[in-house]
């Protein structure tokens, strides 16, 4: 007998894949087409007035102008629901922007926020240059240090803020850890999933109050489109829907058609992925002009058992720190391999390597990038969906070539 769910059971009882493909999609589509058709259209029409009206009062689920919703990315907006188990997803034109539409919703003047220190360098600008010019305090305290965050709120703190993993150092939070001190101080949470996915983590599970994706990574997989997306309770998320209205921070539509074509692979690409980064670590682990590697998947990861007991997977995202003499020494090497591409971000098919130092932090003092754990012989890897024996063939050409110290 079969062991496999059948379409006629709930949504909640489905494998991952199927709700990949299926979730959020009705079974007859308009035009009786199998995906989802692209929708054009800048505003929508009434038939007359009391239409309008009809429309107002009873809050018909219809559209009426394309900064507040577009018919495709509704059925997308249930599908990332679908996968990350919460009740409604917001979709935003980008990563950035989903996390910026929630702070600037949800916080005031005089209001605080809690950040573990290790996360994407923009998020955190955006707290400390940009939410401070309005009232709003950002703290910062080490990665992992539980009694640093607790001790750091105040009557006036909002909202706990990580990354698991985090972005480049993959630390892995304890989540549950994390939960319990925001409902013990009644503080809500948000979780960056965007390195784990819902594939390999599901923080609403944990009790988290928002998880954020930037859906440019790996839902979307092709490094062809931008969007992000917040999955929460429809109550907390209906003023960030509201503000998204006014702000028009959202996606185009053929962005979503992108997005929900790019889904319909998630499980099997999030599969390569992880096999990637897994062995690609190893190898890297392994090799001696290797300092160091940092990867939850590896046994020697200062996380990697809380990693096992609450992650599917470890993500094919994989930094490495090189024994080189210089910053220029390790800049050799990523120039040096033929198949990832020199690039930020990470997610898509194509493999993708980059020096945080030069990429990222370029600009900033030797001062703040000993502060952000950035050492100038580090290098991230994002490992796409080729094979993984000639990523490691490439590395070690690459390794070889530029010589020992």
């Amino acid at each position: 007998m079969s062991n496999q769910k059948s379409l006629s059971q709930p949504a909640a009882q489905r494998q991952l894949s199927t709700t990949a493909i299926h979730g959020g999609e009705n079974r007859q589509k308009s035009g009786d087409s199998i995906t989802d058709p692209i929708f054009c259209a800048s505003t929508y029409t009434f038939s007359d007035t009391n239409s309008v009206i009809q429309y107002i009062e009873e809050k018909l689920p219809r559209e009426e102008y394309g900064r507040y919703g577009n018919p495709s990315e509704k059925v997308l907006e249930k599908k990332l629901a679908a996968l990350e188990g919460g009740e409604e997803a917001l979709l935003f034109s980008s990563g950035m922007a989903a996390i910026a539409g929630l702070l600037v919703s949800k916080l005031n003047q005089g209001d605080e926020i809690i950040f573990f220190d290790e996360c994407y360098h923009r998020s955190r600008e955006f707290c400390v240059k940009h939410l401070s010019r309005f009232g709003v305090v950002t703290r910062q305290v080490k990665t992992g240090d539980y009694e640093a965050m607790e001790a750091a709120i105040t009557p006036q703190t909002k909202l706990l803020v990580s990354e698991s993993p985090t972005n480049p150092h993959l630390s892995v939070v304890d989540l549950d850890r994390f939960v319990e001190i925001g409902r013990r101080h009644r503080v809500e949470t948000l979780i960056d999933a965007t390195l784990a996915t819902p594939y390999n983590l599901l923080p609403i599970a944990a009790g988290v109050d928002y998880v954020l994706h930037s859906a440019t990574k790996y839902m979307g997989g092709h490094n062809d489109l931008l969007a992000g997306a917040i999955i929460g309770s429809s109550e907390k998320l209906e003023s960030v829907r509201n503000l998204r209205g006014i702000m028009g921070s959202v996606n185009s539509p053929h962005n979503v058609y992108l997005l929900l074509r790019g889904l319909k692979t998630f499980e099997l690409r999030m599969q390569r992925h992880n096999a990637n980064g897994q062995a690609v670590s190893e190898f890297l682990n392994s090799h001696p002009r290797v300092e160091r590697v940092l990867y939850p998947g590896l046994e020697d990861h200062p996380h990697h058992d809380l990693a096992r007991r609450t992650m599917r997977g470890f993500g094919g995202l994989v930094t490495f720190l090189i024994k080189a003499a210089d910053w220029r020494a390790t800049a050799d090497i990523v120039d040096a391999v033929k198949l990832p591409r020199i690039a930020p971000s990470l997610g898509g098919a194509e493999s993708l390597i980059e020096q945080p130092l030069v990429m990222s932090y370029y600009e900033c003092t030797p001062q703040e990038r000993r502060q952000y754990g950035i050492p100038d012989n580090m290098i991230r890897m994002a490992c796409g969906l080729e094979n993984a024996s000639d990523l490691i063939d490439d590395l070690a050409h690459a390794l070889d070539e530029t010589g020992e110290l």
